[in-house]
C-alpha cells in the first residue's frame, strides 16, 4: 500500500481538507499559524503568499512570485487572522469550561425538579446566615462604641 500524502497541488504550504476544502499554514518562530480554510487551492495560496509579504520572507518563498507589492498581494487575498497553537489551546479551554458549565447548569435543573425541599432549606440556611452576620455586626459596633467612649472618659479624667 503506498504512503498517505497530502496533495500540495502545486502551492507552497496548502493541503487539501477532508471536507474537499483546502487549508494553509505558516511555520513562524517555531510555532505553526494556521491562516485557515479555503474553497480553492488557489486562494488558499494567495493567503499563504499575502502572510509571507507581511512577515517581509524574502520573495523566493511565494506561490506567486510575479506579485510585485505586498499591497497587491493582499488585494488578491485579504490577510486573514493568524491562529496560533496558544489560540487554539485557549479555545479548547474555554470550551472545556462552557462545556462543564453547561453540564453544571443541567445538573442543578434536574436537582431542583427532583429536589424542592433542598433548594427552600438552603435559602432558609443563607437567610440565617445574614441574620447572624448582621447581628455580629452589630455586636462589633457596640463593642467599639464602648471602647471609644471609655477611651474618652479616661482621657478627660
Amino acid at each position: 500500500m503506498p504512503p498517505c500524502r497530502s496533495e500540495t497541488w502545486g502551492y507552497c504550504s496548502v493541503r487539501t481538507r477532508p471536507a474537499s476544502g483546502f487549508s494553509t499554514e505558516i511555520r513562524f518562530c517555531g510555532m505553526c499559524l494556521g491562516l485557515g480554510n479555503f474553497d480553492t487551492a488557489n486562494k488558499a495560496a494567495r493567503a499563504y503568499d499575502a502572510a509571507t509579504w507581511h512577515l517581509r520572507w524574502p520573495h523566493r518563498t511565494l506561490n506567486f512570485p510575479n506579485v510585485p507589492m505586498r499591497e497587491r498581494a493582499q488585494e488578491l487575498a485579504p490577510l486573514p487572522r493568524l491562529i496560533t497553537d496558544e489560540d487554539r489551546r485557549d479555545n479548547r479551554r474555554r470550551e472545556h469550561r462552557l462545556g462543564i458549565a453547561e453540564m453544571d447548569e443541567e445538573s442543578m435543573k434536574l436537582w431542583r425538579q427532583r429536589f424542592p425541599q433542598d433548594i427552600i432549606n438552603e435559602r432558609e440556611f443563607y437567610a440565617q446566615r445574614r441574620a447572624e452576620r448582621e447581628k455580629r455586626r452589630a455586636e462589633r459596633a457596640t463593642y467599639h462604641e464602648d471602647k471609644v467612649r471609655e477611651k474618652r472618659m479616661l482621657n478627660s479624667a
